[in-house]
């Protein structure tokens, strides 16, 4: 890696947390100087805008969590397993979760949607890597005989989804790991009652 590349990879993993948490409006230059320790120069040297660091921070956060969930998902064998892997990691992470800030993904969706073009075809990107990820293990499990032939993969992706995100919503604002639980146990519950043969 070159300076400017590691210099580059320096600002995104720091700013990272910071826009996660305070969001895009709430982030300042102020905020992301501090966190590096770099000048303005230095930032914008790297990044042509706040809306560049963003995005970059975006993408670092969301790829961070799929390679987390990933890695658990990576040990199952059967379909079953490696779905409820999924609400695993969030049962053994979710403090981790919480304290950065929640899940990226939600973060910017919601401040993206109407407020943030540059960065709204990122998230949407994301979601839909996210549910081909989750719809690409249900077909596996029609394919060996686990789970149900006539149901919809990516319908069932995106109520995983759904769930997941509501969860985690309504377990930060609350400040009670117990919604993100049942969230979770809903999830395994429709794995073993709808989706499972």
């Amino acid at each position: 890696m070159s300076k400017a590349e590691k210099t580059r990879e320096f600002i995104i993993k720091k700013s990272a947390t910071i826009f996660n948490k305070k969001g895009y409006a709430g982030t300042s230059l102020q905020d992301l100087i501090k966190a590096t320790g770099l000048t303005k120069g230095s930032i914008y040297g790297n990044f042509e805008n706040k809306d560049e660091v963003a995005t970059a921070a975006f993408d670092y956060n969301i790829n961070g969590v799929n390679k987390r969930i990933a890695e658990y998902v990576v040990l199952k064998t059967t379909a079953t397993e490696k779905l409820i892997a999924i609400t695993e990691y969030y049962r053994e992470n979710w403090k981790q979760v919480f304290e950065r800030g929640g899940c990226p993904l939600q973060n910017a969706s919601i401040e993206a949607d109407d407020n943030l073009p540059f960065l709204k075809s990122h998230v949407q990107n994301s979601v839909k890597r996210w549910v081909k990820s989750i719809g690409r293990i249900i077909e596996l499990g029609k394919e060996n005989g686990e789970f149900r032939k006539n149901i919809s993969s990516e319908d069932y992706a995106y109520t995983i989804i759904t769930l997941l995100e509501g969860g985690i919503m309504l377990g930060k604002i609350t400040n009670h790991s117990k919604h993100f639980m049942l969230a979770l146990d809903r999830i395994v519950k429709i794995i073993d009652t709808e989706i499972k043969k």
